[in-house]
């Protein structure tokens, strides 16, 4: 869909927006450039941790990225130093974000970097798509932020301040609303002056002050709220209209935490594909009709059924399945050799890549008894 022409209505909101945005910018490490890189002719941001930042903020709150970035950024400063290391040491620096197939095409996105741009960040949308991992939303925030350009950006947080600015009533995950929410912002972006200043104004007033329902929206904080004609109608926490809810898929999985005298646990790896392809786990039997029994469980960790015993349940919801857990523990004997997988010295093993239910079952670990 061609954007609108830029209108006088546009560019008012543009210009709240942007300056709304320069005084209440939160202080968040990406949005620095490191001291090094800055010089009169360089982005206005650092394309890099740029990309690094937007891989890590996919389906996952500043709170939670934040300390995560620092470390990641300090292990690997550069796309060079990322496209460098072994898959598996980053997928250990992902480790309590989720969602880790981000980590992978963040590592092969910057592994393209290195063989077809030179070690250097593209600076188009389209050549930024190209990367894996990289989708319109993406490409169009590093574009615009980083760089300057006219890019559009829709996330979650966009869509909802758009909807409510125009008081549509629809739900933000419509085919026909979506087309809407990137028409106009892409009429709104060439109508900026700074279009990632806006563009960044946008995602910050949503987060901040545009909040999504059961939370009300700071309108008196509001740069837009004379335009806002939910805010005129009183239909805020209406707009957007929720998202039916989500249906899931039922998994059972049977987690055998095996300790050795010397608090060493037996994992292993999991399959290079699927979910949470290539990390680490406590032996599990995995069924999507029943619960594995205990004598299943036995068989995935190579011990008897008899040296299992039964120490928690609970229950984890992923995005497309509601997954129930039924921990057993073991304790080994000095000369068992496992079939499949390592001991791991404690240390290590709270390192390693592992999705967040492997962590939880970690937690139930007893003490060391060297």
């Amino acid at each position: 869909m061609t954007p609108r022409a830029p209108s006088a209505h546009d560019a008012r909101i543009t210009r709240a927006v942007a300056a709304w945005f320069e005084a209440n910018a939160r202080e968040l490490p990406w949005r620095h450039r490191p001291d090094a890189a800055r010089s009169a002719r360089s982005p206005r941001r650092d394309p890099y941790r740029s990309l690094v930042c937007e891989a890590m903020l996919q389906q996952t709150q500043v709170s939670r990225v934040t300390p995560r970035f620092v470390a990641f950024v300090e292990r690997f400063p550069t796309v060079a130093s990322l496209a460098a290391a072994d898959v598996h040491d980053v997928l250990e620096m992902w480790s309590g974000l989720g969602y880790y197939r981000r980590a992978r095409h963040l590592h092969a996105a910057a592994r393209q970097i290195m063989a077809e741009f030179g070690g250097a960040v593209p600076q188009s949308v389209d050549d930024l798509r190209r990367l894996p991992g990289v989708g319109r939303y993406t490409a169009g925030s590093i574009a615009s932020i980083v760089f300057g350009a006219p890019a559009p950006i829709v996330d979650g947080n966009v869509a909802r301040v758009l909807l409510r600015i125009h008081g549509k009533d629809a739900p933000g995950d419509d085919p026909n609303t979506r087309a809407w929410l990137w028409e106009r912002a892409a009429s709104l972006a060439t109508a900026a002056a700074h279009p990632g200043v806006f563009n960044e104004g946008l995602m910050e007033l949503g987060a901040t002050v545009c909040t999504p329902a059961p939370s009300t929206p700071a309108c008196d904080s509001c740069p837009v709220r004379g335009p806002c004609i939910a805010r005129r109608d009183r239909r805020q926490m209406d707009i957007p209209r929720p998202k039916p809810g989500t249906v899931r898929g039922d998994v059972f999985c049977a987690s055998v935490l095996a300790v050795r005298h010397d608090g060493a646990v037996l994992l292993e790896r999991r399959p290079e594909t699927g979910m949470w392809a290539g990390m680490w786990q406590t032996p599990t039997a995995q069924r999507n009709d029943r619960a594995p029994t205990r004598a299943e469980a036995a068989r995935a960790a190579n011990l008897p059924a008899r040296a299992l015993v039964q120490a928690a349940s609970f229950e984890f919801l992923a995005t497309h399945r509601r997954m129930e857990f039924t921990v057993f523990r073991a304790t080994p004997p000095r000369a068992f050799e496992p079939r499949r997988g390592e001991f791991v010295p404690p240390a290590r093993a709270d390192r390693l890549p592992m999705s967040s239910p492997q962590r939880r079952i970690l937690r139930e670990r007893p003490p060391s008894r060297v």
